[in-house]
């Protein structure tokens, strides 16, 4: 059996939960999240916790078992307390504000990026550190990949946008020097 699918979901106070024709919805004091289950799963809700069982044996079933566990532990916790994901941006000129619901960002392309931000996410500019809120871990993971891919970090200088505690592997550069003859 699934070590982590077999453990079960504590619930905090003020989360409720809803199972109704294979989705789930989780109901936190601000926000809701919901996904499909899968027809394999069976998710049981008592009063304070929440069990994932599997409805057949087969090898589908065990794969999924984990995984919708681990998913609905990550619901629970965003809609009680909430994720963030911290990146930073190096480079000469490199900067990021916010607008509404749009993260504007100019690093080192003739244009600015324009970047629409989904409803639930916030966003916080301190410097040249953007720090990412919202109740999906999923969607924050997702956007915070897509922000980097625009400039990942290159090796020589270590500009672009990259995590907050990534390590990026610096290159050495050439040394200039010409040979004698």
């Amino acid at each position: 059996m699934s070590r982590i699918g077999k453990q079960k979901i504590i619930l905090p106070s003020g989360v409720k939960i809803e199972v109704r024709d294979g989705v789930i919805t989780v109901k936190g004091a601000k926000e809701s999240l919901t996904r499909n289950i899968p027809s394999l799963i069976e998710v049981v809700v008592s009063e304070k916790e929440l069990e994932i069982k599997r409805t057949k044996e087969t090898r589908a079933a065990r794969e999924l078992h984990g995984l919708m566990r681990t998913l609905i532990s990550n619901m629970v916790k965003g809609v009680s307390g909430g994720f963030e994901k911290k990146l930073q941006i190096n480079g000469l000129g490199y900067r990021a504000q916010v607008q509404g619901q749009t993260l504007k960002l100019s690093l080192g392309f003739s244009h600015p990026l324009d970047i629409m931000l989904p409803k639930n996410v916030q966003v916080k500019i301190d410097g040249s550190n953007i720090t990412l809120m919202g109740p999906d871990k999923e969607l924050l993971g997702s956007l915070a990949a897509d922000l980097r891919s625009i400039r990942p970090p290159e090796p020589y200088k270590g500009t672009g946008v990259k995590y907050e505690h990534e390590i990026i592997q610096r290159k050495v550069g050439k040394t200039g020097a010409t040979a004698s003859s």
